[in-house]
């Protein structure tokens, strides 16, 4: 494929078409997650997580983990 003729647009298509034919649907949706940007100030919620949850609590339920 010659990629010098093509524009920027048709080069985009044309790489999101082979993902997807070589990954298949479910590993281009996969593949295209991560990218994304996502939302929200993510230090400010876990800030609110960590704070409902003592460290007694966290070590409690990494145990309970380990055992199951």
């Amino acid at each position: 494929m010659l990629t010098e003729s093509m524009f920027l647009n048709e080069i985009q298509l044309a790489g999101l078409a082979a993902l997807s034919c070589e990954l298949g649907q479910v590993g281009f949706v996969a593949f295209l997650q991560m990218f994304e940007k996502g939302y929200g100030d993510y230090s400010q919620e876990r800030s609110g997580w960590l704070e409902e949850q003592s460290l007694d609590d966290i070590v409690k339920r990494i145990q309970e983990k380990r055992n199951q």
